[in-house]
């Protein structure tokens, strides 16, 4: 058993896709901090000066301190119960930004595969029109039945 598991693991494409497993979850943590650290601000203060980290629904008021929360960290610090819109807008932008990412990964890993096809080659034989019969392309008479073949 051990024997097999060594064998699956070893093949070729359960390593590659654990590597880019890996290499996927760095990637997402790249995203995810330049979504909220680098487009958010700008876009926020665009909206007038909005912090999409903040955009929360109170549903029910902590037992710790009673609202109004001036953010999301005072609200969670309370124990209120929250729906937090603001970080759902922050993983949408950042599932788009990383969809986006793989679609293009894709699409050029798809468009080197097509380049790398061989050109067709040239045939080397042809068929005899009497017995059909696979002859060399230079031939002028065919081997099998000994009839002319016309070039």
């Amino acid at each position: 058993m051990l024997k097999d598991f060594k064998e699956f693991a070893m093949k070729g494409n359960v390593v590659d896709m654990a590597v880019g497993i890996i290499i996927g979850g760095a990637f997402g943590t790249i995203v995810n901090t330049l979504v909220s650290q680098v487009l958010m601000p700008p876009l926020g203060l665009l909206l007038g000066g909005v912090d999409f980290t903040n955009l929360y629904i109170v549903l029910k008021e902590g037992a710790k301190a009673a609202g109004p929360y001036a953010a999301l960290a005072d609200a969670t610090a309370a124990g209120a119960v929250t729906v937090n819109y603001g970080l759902f807008i922050n993983s949408v932008i950042s599932f788009l930004i990383m969809a986006f990412a793989v679609f293009l990964l894709v699409k050029a890993i798809n468009s080197l595969r097509r380049e790398v096809k061989p050109p067709p080659s040239t045939p080397s034989t042809k068929e005899c029109p009497y017995c059909l019969s696979v002859v060399p392309l230079k031939a002028t008479r065919c081997p099998n039945c000994t009839s002319e073949i016309g070039k």
